[in-house]
């Protein structure tokens, strides 16, 4: 395990990048190459870096076909896979890497997938970038050359350096493995450095001394041919871990990484949101404003659902309550455990939530904070338990007949069942971000509640007023 934390103060010590010249040459890079970047996100935190991009929540042969037709050069699928079973990751994978190979096939597009996964490490990986790979290479008969992974995320505190992944807490940084991220219950793991990462978790397929790796002294020296050279020489699926402290690294990277491309060279990517919207190219946006948001003329309160449990949620909902005019709720979600029960509790809390909607007042529903768990618990019968209870959070919303002003949804699995089983949306466009790192959707006409924004805030993401602000934006 990597036990070494580091002071916030390191970030400092590199040398800055001549950022104009280096934003030239990627979109001369990005111009030359007119493959569709298809992002599929396993939680719908994923949108967090982007603007005015299109996010399908199904991956029906239809909505992909729409994405592809888009002038745009980016979309979203939305798989929520991180709340999935291993059999059903392996089958949604299947049939997406299927579909999108199809419909390149069809329409006579190139295109690159993006496995958009968490900044902290957890989810399925490798499984779904390896059953990616069989697809494109059963239905292309291209081989994939190799994979590139890169965690970093700066709206989040997520660094890599020296190939050690880190996250931000106050003003240290403190290595990936000796978080509680790592300590999942599904998707735990114990190495911080990345190319020992990817040996633990393909069970020693790839030795970490075989994984190529880009340094930020590389990055930070624009060695783009040394690290177009690095690219090209990568063969059989070979992992490449990429450094980053901030973007302009990423934007050097995606440089080489085109050129690599350009002389016929494969990539799958198992990355953190910071790195789609370069390779993307996604131009910089303001952070929304509450008139920017809410479009639609209700006088009604709006609902906010927290249903993460991190340490980081718990301490941003403390800080809530110290905002006038808001009613809390708490949601008994122990109540799982005795039949029948659980669905006594979801009539009550929607009979007060619709209530206090209907004059006007904001309302916060929360999970009961500490996360149920067992001695002799499996994997499999923790994550059973923790999708039945966000259905039961889900219908929350999805029963309200009162139209909120707003909707935020706090938690990965918490805001994908509120946006796809709620709300009901099918295809919604990504607004911008109300915070860093907290995307939000304008829901599309098809949807439960039409144009209402709604706010996807992740359950690792902010400091510790971070949700207040927020809230504070969208009441006025």
């Amino acid at each position: 395990m990597d036990k070494e934390t580091l002071d916030i103060d390191i970030l400092k010590k590199y040398p800055t990048i001549e950022i104009e010249m280096v934003e030239k040459l990627l979109n001369q890079e990005i111009k030359k190459n007119n493959d569709k970047i298809v992002v599929l996100d396993d939680d719908p935190t994923g949108v967090q870096t982007v603007h005015d991009i299109s996010v399908y929540t199904d991956w029906s042969y239809e909505s992909i076909r729409s994405g592809f037709a888009e002038k745009k050069k980016m979309f979203y699928i939305l798989t929520n896979s991180r709340g999935f079973s291993i059999e059903q990751t392996i089958k949604v994978h299947h049939e997406i890497g299927q579909r999108i190979a199809e419909v390149a096939k069809e329409v006579n597009k190139g295109y690159l997938i993006v496995s958009r996964g968490d900044s902290t490490l957890r989810g399925h990986y490798p499984l779904e970038t390896e059953i990616l790979r069989n697809e494109i290479e059963k239905f292309s008969h291209h081989k994939v050359d190799g994979e590139i992974l890169c965690p970093f995320f700066k709206e989040g505190g997520r660094y890599t350096i020296d190939n050690i992944h880190y996250v931000k807490y106050n003003q240290k940084l403190i290595p990936a493995g000796e978080t509680e991220f790592a300590k999942d219950k599904t998707f735990g793991y114990k190495c911080s450095n990345l190319c020992a990462y990817i040996e633990e978790k393909t069970n020693g397929a790839y030795a970490q001394e075989d994984v190529v790796t880009i340094s930020l002294e590389e990055l930070r020296g624009v060695k783009l041919q040394d690290i177009t050279e690095k690219l090209l020489a990568v063969q059989n699926f070979g992992k490449v871990v990429v450094n980053a402290i901030d973007s302009s690294d990423l934007k050097v990277f995606c440089i080489a990484l085109y050129r690599a491309i350009a002389k016929g060279k494969r990539f799958l990517f198992r990355t953190a949101a910071g790195f789609v919207k370069e390779l993307g190219g996604i131009t910089d946006k303001p952070l929304l404003t509450r008139s920017e948001m809410i479009v639609m003329n209700v006088n009604t309160g709006g609902i906010i659902v927290v249903g993460s449990h991190t340490l980081k949620t718990t301490s941003q909902l403390e800080a809530l309550k110290t905002v006038d005019g808001i009613e809390f709720i708490e949601f008994n979600s122990d109540l799982v455990l005795e039949e029948g029960r659980l669905e006594e509790e979801i009539n009550s809390v929607i009979s007060k939530e619709e209530n206090f909607l209907r004059e006007g007042i904001t309302v916060v529903v929360y999970t009961k904070r500490k996360l149920l768990a067992f001695e002799q618990d499996t994997k499999e019968d923790a994550l059973l338990r923790s999708v039945k209870i966000s259905e039961a959070v889900q219908s929350l919303v999805g029963r309200l007949t009162v139209i909120p002003a707003f909707v935020i949804a706090k938690g990965g699995i918490t805001s994908s069942d509120i946006g796809t089983k709620a709300l009901h949306v099918i295809k919604a466009n990504v607004l911008g971000q109300i915070m860093p790192g907290i995307p939000v959707w304008q829901t599309g006409e098809e949807s439960k509640f039409p144009q209402i924004p709604y706010i996807i805030f992740p359950g690792n993401v902010g400091d510790e007023t971070t949700l207040k602000e927020a809230v504070e934006v969208l009441i006025g």
